[in-house]
Protein backbone atom coordinates (compact mmCIF):
# COMPACT_ATOMS: atom_id res chain seq x y z
CA UNK A 1 0.00 0.00 0.00
CA UNK A 2 1.13 3.32 -0.75
CA UNK A 3 1.03 5.69 2.24
CA UNK A 4 0.99 9.51 1.39
CA UNK A 5 1.63 12.66 4.19
CA UNK A 6 1.96 15.91 3.47
CA UNK A 7 5.00 17.49 5.70
CA UNK A 8 8.33 15.73 6.61
CA UNK A 9 7.75 15.35 10.11
CA UNK A 10 4.97 13.57 9.40
CA UNK A 11 6.59 11.03 6.77
CA UNK A 12 9.30 10.58 9.11
CA UNK A 13 7.40 9.38 11.57
CA UNK A 14 4.83 7.11 9.39
CA UNK A 15 7.73 5.55 8.84
CA UNK A 16 9.48 5.07 12.23
CA UNK A 17 5.80 3.79 12.98
CA UNK A 18 5.57 0.99 10.12
CA UNK A 19 7.98 -0.72 13.17
CA UNK A 20 8.29 1.30 15.52
CA UNK A 21 7.80 -1.07 19.03
CA UNK A 22 9.08 -4.71 17.28
CA UNK A 23 11.09 -6.26 18.80
CA UNK A 24 12.98 -5.36 22.26
CA UNK A 25 13.64 -1.88 23.10
CA UNK A 26 17.61 -1.15 22.44
CA UNK A 27 17.65 2.44 23.73
CA UNK A 28 18.91 5.58 20.67
CA UNK A 29 19.72 8.83 21.13
CA UNK A 30 17.03 10.95 22.73
CA UNK A 31 17.69 14.85 22.05
CA UNK A 32 16.28 17.33 24.84
CA UNK A 33 15.73 21.30 24.52
CA UNK A 34 16.20 22.56 27.92
CA UNK A 35 15.37 26.23 28.56
CA UNK A 36 14.66 29.32 30.95
CA UNK A 37 11.58 31.81 30.57
CA UNK A 38 14.25 34.42 32.12
CA UNK A 39 16.68 33.49 29.25
CA UNK A 40 19.51 32.07 32.05
CA UNK A 41 21.36 28.60 31.26
CA UNK A 42 20.30 25.33 32.27
CA UNK A 43 22.55 23.31 34.68
CA UNK A 44 24.21 20.00 33.72
CA UNK A 45 22.42 18.44 36.54
CA UNK A 46 19.00 19.59 34.87
CA UNK A 47 20.19 18.65 31.47
CA UNK A 48 20.94 14.79 32.44
CA UNK A 49 17.91 15.06 34.56
CA UNK A 50 15.67 15.77 31.09
CA UNK A 51 17.42 13.32 29.31
CA UNK A 52 16.97 10.42 31.53
CA UNK A 53 13.21 11.64 32.06
CA UNK A 54 12.64 11.66 28.14
CA UNK A 55 14.44 8.39 27.68
CA UNK A 56 12.17 6.84 29.92
CA UNK A 57 8.77 8.01 28.30
CA UNK A 58 10.63 6.61 24.87
CA UNK A 59 11.10 3.52 26.65
CA UNK A 60 7.70 3.12 27.39
CA UNK A 61 6.36 4.57 24.27
CA UNK A 62 7.86 1.09 22.36
CA UNK A 63 6.72 -0.89 24.56
CA UNK A 64 3.35 0.50 24.45
CA UNK A 65 3.20 0.39 20.54
CA UNK A 66 1.67 -1.80 18.16
CA UNK A 67 3.44 -1.43 14.81
CA UNK A 68 1.43 -0.03 12.14
CA UNK A 69 3.22 -2.46 9.19
CA UNK A 70 4.42 -1.85 5.91
CA UNK A 71 7.49 -0.68 4.17
CA UNK A 72 9.33 2.73 4.29
CA UNK A 73 10.15 2.92 0.36
CA UNK A 74 6.25 2.82 0.16
CA UNK A 75 6.12 6.47 2.12
CA UNK A 76 5.59 9.71 -0.09
CA UNK A 77 6.09 13.09 1.34
CA UNK A 78 4.50 16.37 -0.03
CA UNK A 79 5.43 19.57 1.70
CA UNK A 80 5.04 21.99 -0.19
CA UNK A 81 3.38 23.83 2.22
CA UNK A 82 0.01 24.56 -0.55
CA UNK A 83 -1.42 26.99 2.19
CA UNK A 84 0.89 29.81 0.98
CA UNK A 85 1.81 31.42 -2.55
CA UNK A 86 0.76 30.85 -5.65
CA UNK A 87 -0.91 27.61 -6.64
CA UNK A 88 -1.31 28.08 -10.46
CA UNK A 89 0.82 25.44 -11.22
CA UNK A 90 -0.64 22.15 -11.87
CA UNK A 91 2.33 20.03 -10.92
CA UNK A 92 4.52 21.86 -8.54
CA UNK A 93 7.51 23.73 -10.83
CA UNK A 94 9.36 26.96 -10.51
CA UNK A 95 6.60 29.13 -8.30
CA UNK A 96 6.01 26.59 -6.25
CA UNK A 97 9.89 26.72 -5.38
CA UNK A 98 9.94 30.40 -5.23
CA UNK A 99 7.18 30.29 -3.02
CA UNK A 100 9.53 28.02 -0.37
CA UNK A 101 12.52 29.60 -1.06
CA UNK A 102 10.92 32.57 0.27
CA UNK A 103 9.55 30.61 3.25
CA UNK A 104 12.81 29.55 3.93
CA UNK A 105 14.15 32.48 3.54
CA UNK A 106 13.85 33.09 7.20
CA UNK A 107 16.15 30.43 8.01
CA UNK A 108 20.59 30.88 7.48
CA UNK A 109 21.61 31.62 3.87
CA UNK A 110 23.08 28.22 2.83
CA UNK A 111 19.88 26.14 4.80
CA UNK A 112 17.02 27.77 2.27
CA UNK A 113 17.91 27.91 -1.04
CA UNK A 114 19.03 24.63 -1.11
CA UNK A 115 16.44 23.19 0.92
CA UNK A 116 13.34 24.40 -1.46
CA UNK A 117 15.45 23.06 -4.83
CA UNK A 118 15.82 19.85 -2.62
CA UNK A 119 12.20 19.83 -1.68
CA UNK A 120 10.48 20.28 -4.81
CA UNK A 121 12.49 17.77 -6.42
CA UNK A 122 11.67 15.37 -4.44
CA UNK A 123 7.73 16.65 -4.45
CA UNK A 124 8.16 16.09 -8.75
CA UNK A 125 10.01 12.34 -8.13
CA UNK A 126 6.98 11.01 -5.73
CA UNK A 127 3.97 12.67 -7.78
CA UNK A 128 5.74 10.57 -11.10
CA UNK A 129 5.85 7.38 -8.75
CA UNK A 130 2.66 7.38 -7.00
CA UNK A 131 0.71 8.33 -9.98
CA UNK A 132 1.98 5.76 -11.91
CA UNK A 133 1.80 2.86 -9.24
CA UNK A 134 -1.68 4.12 -8.81
CA UNK A 135 -2.66 3.75 -12.53
CA UNK A 136 -1.12 0.40 -12.37
CA UNK A 137 -4.16 -0.72 -9.58
CA UNK A 138 -1.74 0.04 -6.29
CA UNK A 139 -4.00 1.15 -3.23
CA UNK A 140 -3.25 4.64 -1.59
CA UNK A 141 -3.77 5.78 1.90
CA UNK A 142 -3.80 9.38 2.70
CA UNK A 143 -3.60 10.78 6.50
CA UNK A 144 -4.96 14.34 6.13
CA UNK A 145 -6.08 16.43 8.99
CA UNK A 146 -8.15 20.41 8.84
CA UNK A 147 -4.35 21.74 9.00
CA UNK A 148 -4.01 23.88 6.10
CA UNK A 149 -0.82 22.64 4.12
CA UNK A 150 -2.54 18.81 5.16
CA UNK A 151 -5.95 20.15 3.76
CA UNK A 152 -4.67 21.45 1.11
CA UNK A 153 -2.53 18.76 0.37
CA UNK A 154 -5.37 16.51 0.02
CA UNK A 155 -6.97 17.94 -2.19
CA UNK A 156 -4.18 18.88 -4.45
CA UNK A 157 -3.17 15.42 -4.43
CA UNK A 158 -7.44 14.10 -5.56
CA UNK A 159 -6.98 16.67 -8.43
CA UNK A 160 -3.85 14.79 -9.36
CA UNK A 161 -5.26 10.85 -9.32
CA UNK A 162 -8.80 12.36 -10.47
CA UNK A 163 -7.76 11.95 -14.32
CA UNK A 164 -6.64 8.39 -13.76
CA UNK A 165 -10.60 7.78 -13.34
CA UNK A 166 -11.17 4.43 -13.15
CA UNK A 167 -7.50 2.68 -13.42
CA UNK A 168 -6.59 4.27 -10.46
CA UNK A 169 -6.44 2.05 -7.21
CA UNK A 170 -8.58 2.46 -4.23
CA UNK A 171 -7.76 4.94 -2.51
CA UNK A 172 -8.69 5.48 1.49
CA UNK A 173 -8.34 8.46 3.78
CA UNK A 174 -7.48 8.71 7.41
CA UNK A 175 -9.05 12.74 8.82
CA UNK A 176 -7.00 13.35 12.01
CA UNK A 177 -9.68 13.98 14.64
CA UNK A 178 -9.86 17.64 15.89
CA UNK A 179 -9.26 16.72 19.48
CA UNK A 180 -9.50 13.60 21.69
CA UNK A 181 -9.37 12.41 25.00
CA UNK A 182 -5.83 11.10 26.92
CA UNK A 183 -5.48 8.97 29.54
CA UNK A 184 -5.95 11.23 32.00
CA UNK A 185 -9.10 12.57 30.57
CA UNK A 186 -7.60 15.73 29.24
CA UNK A 187 -8.78 17.19 25.58
CA UNK A 188 -5.90 17.03 23.48
CA UNK A 189 -5.74 18.98 20.22
CA UNK A 190 -3.30 17.96 17.22
CA UNK A 191 -2.40 20.76 14.71
CA UNK A 192 -1.36 17.82 12.04
CA UNK A 193 -0.08 14.40 11.40
CA UNK A 194 3.14 15.63 11.98
CA UNK A 195 2.35 15.83 15.76
CA UNK A 196 1.80 12.41 16.19
CA UNK A 197 4.12 10.49 17.46
CA UNK A 198 5.35 7.07 15.63
CA UNK A 199 3.68 5.09 18.50
CA UNK A 200 0.45 6.52 18.54
CA UNK A 201 0.03 6.11 14.71
CA UNK A 202 -1.67 2.57 14.87
CA UNK A 203 -4.75 4.18 17.25
CA UNK A 204 -5.88 6.18 14.14
CA UNK A 205 -6.48 3.00 11.59
CA UNK A 206 -10.07 2.81 12.73
CA UNK A 207 -10.60 6.37 11.03
CA UNK A 208 -9.71 5.05 7.96
CA UNK A 209 -12.52 5.57 5.26
CA UNK A 210 -12.32 4.98 1.57
CA UNK A 211 -12.51 7.83 -1.01
CA UNK A 212 -15.38 7.14 -3.79
CA UNK A 213 -15.15 8.73 -7.19
CA UNK A 214 -17.28 11.41 -6.83
CA UNK A 215 -15.69 13.02 -3.55
CA UNK A 216 -12.53 13.06 -5.67
CA UNK A 217 -13.51 14.69 -8.50
CA UNK A 218 -15.38 17.37 -6.19
CA UNK A 219 -12.46 17.55 -4.45
CA UNK A 220 -10.45 18.27 -7.77
CA UNK A 221 -12.55 20.64 -8.69
CA UNK A 222 -12.81 23.06 -6.00
CA UNK A 223 -9.02 22.54 -6.02
CA UNK A 224 -9.38 24.19 -9.49
CA UNK A 225 -11.31 26.98 -8.23
CA UNK A 226 -8.88 27.72 -5.67
CA UNK A 227 -6.02 27.48 -8.38
CA UNK A 228 -8.31 30.44 -10.21
CA UNK A 229 -8.59 32.37 -7.63
CA UNK A 230 -4.70 32.35 -7.02
CA UNK A 231 -5.30 33.83 -3.26
CA UNK A 232 -2.52 34.62 -0.92
CA UNK A 233 -3.37 31.84 1.36
CA UNK A 234 -5.98 28.91 2.08
CA UNK A 235 -7.56 28.56 4.92
CA UNK A 236 -10.49 26.18 6.51
CA UNK A 237 -13.53 28.29 7.55
CA UNK A 238 -16.71 27.04 8.20
CA UNK A 239 -15.91 23.47 7.60
CA UNK A 240 -14.50 24.75 3.96
CA UNK A 241 -11.30 25.19 2.25
CA UNK A 242 -11.41 28.71 0.98
CA UNK A 243 -9.49 31.44 -0.71
CA UNK A 244 -7.94 34.21 2.60
CA UNK A 245 -5.73 37.31 2.30
CA UNK A 246 -2.33 37.47 3.44
CA UNK A 247 -3.86 39.59 6.80
CA UNK A 248 -5.71 36.48 8.23
CA UNK A 249 -3.28 35.53 10.86
CA UNK A 250 -2.14 39.30 11.33
CA UNK A 251 -3.97 39.65 14.26
CA UNK A 252 -3.23 37.11 16.15
CA UNK A 253 0.43 38.62 16.04
CA UNK A 254 -0.53 41.85 16.83
CA UNK A 255 -2.29 40.66 19.71
CA UNK A 256 0.54 38.90 21.44
CA UNK A 257 3.26 41.76 20.43
CA UNK A 258 0.59 44.34 22.31
CA UNK A 259 0.70 42.35 25.25
CA UNK A 260 4.97 42.84 25.71
CA UNK A 261 6.81 46.31 26.95
CA UNK A 262 8.68 48.04 24.60
CA UNK A 263 11.38 45.74 23.36
CA UNK A 264 10.62 42.25 23.58
CA UNK A 265 12.02 39.15 21.69
CA UNK A 266 10.74 38.02 18.10
CA UNK A 267 10.83 34.66 19.20
CA UNK A 268 8.82 34.42 21.99
CA UNK A 269 5.79 36.07 19.69
CA UNK A 270 6.63 33.38 17.32
CA UNK A 271 6.31 30.80 19.66
CA UNK A 272 2.81 32.00 21.55
CA UNK A 273 1.05 32.12 18.12
CA UNK A 274 1.95 28.67 17.58
CA UNK A 275 1.13 26.98 20.86
CA UNK A 276 -1.12 29.52 21.66
CA UNK A 277 -3.40 29.58 18.67
CA UNK A 278 -3.11 26.37 17.18
CA UNK A 279 -3.67 27.96 14.01
CA UNK A 280 -2.16 24.87 12.26
CA UNK A 281 0.94 27.32 10.42
CA UNK A 282 4.31 27.16 10.91
CA UNK A 283 7.37 29.68 12.38
CA UNK A 284 7.92 30.64 8.81
CA UNK A 285 4.59 32.57 8.04
CA UNK A 286 4.78 34.62 11.38
CA UNK A 287 8.18 35.91 10.99
CA UNK A 288 7.39 36.74 7.42
CA UNK A 289 4.59 39.14 8.59
CA UNK A 290 6.55 40.73 11.40
CA UNK A 291 9.20 41.43 8.64
CA UNK A 292 6.26 43.33 6.83
CA UNK A 293 5.72 44.98 10.25
CA UNK A 294 9.26 46.30 9.98
CA UNK A 295 9.08 47.02 6.64
CA UNK A 296 6.10 49.25 7.84
CA UNK A 297 8.03 51.27 10.80
CA UNK A 298 5.79 49.27 13.08
CA UNK A 299 8.50 48.06 14.67
CA UNK A 300 12.52 47.78 14.04
CA UNK A 301 15.38 45.47 15.24
CA UNK A 302 17.30 46.18 17.78
CA UNK A 303 20.13 43.67 17.12
CA UNK A 304 20.49 40.41 14.59
CA UNK A 305 19.75 37.49 14.92
CA UNK A 306 22.62 34.67 15.14
CA UNK A 307 24.24 33.62 11.69
CA UNK A 308 23.08 30.04 12.01
CA UNK A 309 19.91 31.33 13.08
CA UNK A 310 16.33 31.93 12.06
CA UNK A 311 16.02 35.82 11.91
CA UNK A 312 13.47 35.84 14.91
CA UNK A 313 16.21 34.81 17.17
CA UNK A 314 16.67 38.63 17.96
CA UNK A 315 14.78 41.69 19.88
CA UNK A 316 12.65 44.29 18.51
CA UNK A 317 11.15 47.02 19.59
CA UNK A 318 7.59 49.29 18.51
CA UNK A 319 8.28 52.59 17.05
CA UNK A 320 6.04 55.15 18.24
CA UNK A 321 3.35 55.87 16.01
Amino acid sequence: MIEIAFSDSACGSLKMAQHYGKGKYHGGGVGVIVSHSDGSKPTKEEIEAAQREAEKREQLAWENAIPLGGNSADVYGFGLALSIGDISENEPDIRRKQVMEWLYSIYPDHEGHQAAGELLHRAKENLKTVRSRAAEGEALRVWYSNQPDELCGMYWLMAQLDPLKENCGPISLVRLSEWEVDENDNIVRKSGWGDIPPGEWHRYLPLEGPAPQVFIRSCATHWQTLQSENAPLRAMLNGQLISAPETLYDDFITREIAAEGVEFQEAMIVGRVLGKYKLGIGDAWVALRIEEMIRKGILEPVNDSPEDAPIYHRKLRKRKS
